[in-house]
Formats: C-alpha cells, sequence, structure tokens
C-alpha cells in the first residue's frame, strides 16, 4: 500500500519523508519532480507486548510505503510523469506548513485551510479534465452503438463531473463496489483517501498545541469528510528524535509530555486511513504483524501469510492479542476456552493472533 506525500514548497514534505523512511536524497542532484520510494515500520505496542511474552528469534512489524514527489500545483499536475507517480497511489498525505522560520521564505501567511483548499481544487481541476475527454470520447461511441456497460460508465462519470463542478471531491462521492470497480482505472486523485498532516513549530507546550492544533488551524470540519483525516507533527522535533536512542527519544518525548512521537501517530492514520488492519502470528521464531484489507475473511489472511495456506485452509486457532497476554500462554487460553477454532469465512478482527490449521 504506498501514500503519495504532497505539498507546496517549503512545507517541510521532502524533510518528512526522509525522517518517516531513513532515506537519505542528495539535495544537489535532486529532480524537484522526480519521485522517491521509502517505506516506514508501522509502530505497533500490541506486537512488542506478544514479543515480550515469546521472546521470539526475530521481530517483524508490518510497513507502510511512502511516495515524495515534487512540490504540487496545477503546473506540476500537466506534467504526465508527476501525475502518473500520484496516480499509482493508495492515498495521500498533504503536508500543510503552520510553523514560523525565517531561514524558510513565505510566499503567503500562514494559513494552512487556505493550502489544504488550494491543492484539493488543483486536484479536483485534474480529474474533470480527464472526465471531459472520456466523455467526449464516450458520446462518440454510444452514437455509433449503445452497451449497457458504456452506459453505465456515461451516466456514473457524468455524476463525477456534476460532483467536481460543485467543488467537492470525489472521495466524497457516495458509489456502489460495482461503480467504484467501473472507475478505478482512472486513478482520480480527488478520489484518494487524504491525510492532512500540520507542520507546527517547536514550544514548550508542544505535547497540548500538537493536540490542539487541527482545531486551532480550522481544519476539523474537513478532516471529518469522507475518507479524509488530519494529524500534526513537528518536523524539527521528529528531526532531532530520527538521531536518537530508544532510550533518549523517550526521555525527550517525556521532557514535552508527549507519549509518543507525532511520526508513530502519522503512520498509524496512514495505515488506518487505507482501509487496512493488522493481524499477528506469534511464536518462538517471530512475532510478526500482517497487513490485510479490513473485513477479510479468515481464509484470505492465510493467502496474506503464504498462497499455500489459503489452498489449503482447514481452520484458524484465533484469540485477541490482549485475552493471549492475560492468559500468559496459548495453552492456558486453551484450557480457559479463549482460543477459539474459526472458518475460512470468519471475518479477521484488527489485533487477531491467528494459527493457520491447513492439509498442505
Amino acid at each position: 500500500m504506498k501514500t503519495g506525500i504532497i505539498g507546496l514548497p517549503q512545507v517541510g514534505k521532502t524533510s518528512l519523508f526522509q525522517i518517516l523512511t531513513k532515506a537519505h536524497l542528495s539535495a544537489q542532484h535532486a529532480n524537484p519532480r522526480e519521485a522517491h520510494i521509502g517505506v516506514a515500520k508501522v509502530p505497533d505496542g500490541r506486537l512488542d507486548k506478544l514479543a515480550a511474552l515469546y521472546n521470539p528469534k526475530k521481530l517483524t512489524h508490518t510497513s507502510v510505503e511512502y511516495v515524495d514527489v515534487g512540490a504540487i500545483g496545477q503546473e506540476a499536475l500537466k506534467d504526465t510523469a508527476y501525475a502518473a507517480h500520484l496516480r499509482n497511489v493508495d492515498a495521500l498525505a498533504h503536508v500543510l506548513r503552520a510553523f514560523e522560520d525565517s531561514a524558510v521564505p513565505l510566499l503567503h501567511p500562514i494559513d494552512p485551510l487556505r493550502d489544504a483548499k488550494n491543492v484539493e481544487f488543483d486536484l479536483m481541476i485534474s480529474d474533470l479534465g480527464q472526465i471531459e475527454k472520456r466523455l467526449e470520447r464516450l458520446e462518440k461511441d454510444l452514437k455509433k452503438m449503445k452497451t449497457p456497460d458504456l452506459e453505465k460508465e456515461f451516466e456514473l462519470l457524468k455524476r463525477a463531473r456534476a460532483q467536481l463542478e460543485a467543488e467537492k471531491p470525489l472521495r466524497e462521492m457516495e458509489m456502489s463496489a460495482e461503480e467504484k470497480k467501473r472507475i478505478r482505472g482512472f486513478m482520480f486523485l480527488s478520489e484518494k483517501p487524504i491525510l492532512y498532516v500540520l507542520n507546527i513549530g517547536e514550544s514548550p507546550e508542544l505535547g497540548q498545541d500538537l493536540e490542539e492544533a487541527v482545531s486551532k488551524y480550522k481544519l476539523t470540519e474537513i478532516a471529518s469528510r469522507p475518507n479524509a483525516a488530519a494529524t500534526a507533527i513537528c518536523g524539527r522535533v521528529e528531526a532531532e528524535l530520527a538521531e536518537m536512542s530508544d532510550a533518549d527519544a523517550a526521555e525527550f518525548l517525556s521532557s514535552y509530555d508527549l507519549k509518543e512521537s507525532g511520526l508513530a501517530r502519522l503512520i498509524r492514520t496512514t495505515y488506518k486511513l487505507l482501509g487496512v488492519i493488522s493481524f499477528f502470528t506469534a511464536g518462538d521464531d517471530e512475532c510478526r504483524a500482517w497487513q490485510v484489507p479490513a473485513n477479510s475473511r479468515a481464509q484470505e489472511a492465510a493467502g496474506a501469510i503464504h498462497s499455500d495456506l489459503e489452498k489449503h485452509f482447514i481452520r484458524a486457532e484465533t484469540i485477541r492479542w490482549d485475552e493471549l497476554l492475560e492468559a500468559g500462554s496459548e495453552a492456558n487460553a486453551r484450557a480457559k476456552g479463549t482460543l477459539r477454532l474459526e472458518g475460512k469465512d470468519y471475518i479477521v478482527q484488527d489485533g487477531d493472533v491467528m494459527h493457520i490449521r491447513h492439509s498442505g
């Protein structure tokens, strides 16, 4: 699952990408519209607690892939290669500047809500241009020969055009599963789930400032819309944390009255926005988190581990991660009756610990 990091110039977008993915980019040779790809580990205290119980040889967290593209705008979106990078991501993280820094020039007064709306407008204009071209082609095709598929696509795209002309992004348009499948190939930019990331300045009251940032900068309403969310980070503090040991980082965070870094919150929020959940496998050899779409069946989850497990699936021994910790071992959980046997159609829940029984 890929998340594209977007933003206007001078918002801290590439710095955030580098901190998230621990990537080292050469500013000297960087193409401003070149895409950089990196992977960030998804922090999960549940998995860490399971590892403390099993003391495994290996601990494997799940991950989110981030793509950093150049500064966004209508001109950039006209660049085919630039737009293609964005079309190929599953969600967008829009970094918004909310910090003062004399070393980083400002073109306009700080206003994250204005910037969020302006970029959203650019995404919608890009989608509208795509829809207009396709509708023109469909009108010609329908004059030659009417088919149910062409008529359904034509009606759906007319609805999408009306949505955009009303200045509403496609992610807010109600569509059936069939309709979503029908337009999937267009990879519309305003249809992608979006996370607004406020990059605020450092302050003695940073913990409180991070908590209040979304409401302070008036993002509460747009972040509460369908397929949208918002969070806040302090890029300067995150850069310092990235250079510290775990012990030093914990002490540094507590000095700001913070229990975790902004990056940990950002990654988890991204993960949730992508519509995925984690289930776990746990044992002496490895404790591992696995990523599956929400509402996945047990047999499909087995396929995330290995295709053979899906093919030869019999049952899944299942228990909630906290119930397993409370029991102290699988044997105790089995004796208490909290370890269950589930069939192939069981809907996997976030935080399930599973052991797949198979005939292979």
